[in-house]
């Protein structure tokens, strides 16, 4: 499966440089890291949580996982929880399950960026597949998304 027709056209249209990297089939993000030969610290990974009623993409290292005690504080409500996988496949009906860009304006939700990663030069995502990732520049990144930047991310060796 290509990286989906919303994506790519998004990327196109905007005339924002990336790359298109295939890798076998994966699971996780930091899977996708082990699988290009990258360092896990350049590969991001995509986690959409629901607040009270709507949805939120939260885009951190891959190499951490959520603090949903510092998402609860940000939000200011205790009603956060990650979304189902049918959830998922409702809200990005063009990407794998688990794979979803961290372009999430595409699909009409707000974009959380993790402070720790306004610093990279470069990110490395699930293009919408688990056989393709994408780099890009982070500013141009945040130049399409406009993302809130916020700290909610736990350094762990376990992956949310």
């Amino acid at each position: 499966m290509p990286i989906p027709r919303t994506l790519k056209s998004r990327l196109d249209r905007e005339h924002v440089h990336y790359d298109i990297l295939n890798h076998s089939q994966t699971e996780r993000a930091r899977a996708v890291a082990e699988a290009l030969r990258l360092p896990e610290q350049s590969m991001v990974k995509v986690v959409i949580v629901k607040v009270k009623d709507r949805f939120v993409t939260m885009v951190l290292p891959a190499t951490t996982k959520i603090d949903f005690q510092r998402l609860r504080g940000i939000f200011g409500t205790h009603r956060v929880r990650l979304a189902t996988e049918d959830e998922l496949a409702r809200l990005f009906p063009d990407c794998e399950v688990g794979a979803m860009p961290p372009l999430g304006t595409l699909y009409g939700l707000p974009v959380y960026v993790d402070r720790s990663l306004i610093g990279d030069e470069e990110i490395v995502f699930e293009g919408g597949t688990h056989s393709e990732a994408i780099r890009m520049r982070y500013w141009d990144f945040a130049a399409l998304v406009f993302p809130v930047v916020a700290e909610f991310h736990q350094s762990s060796s376990a992956t949310c």
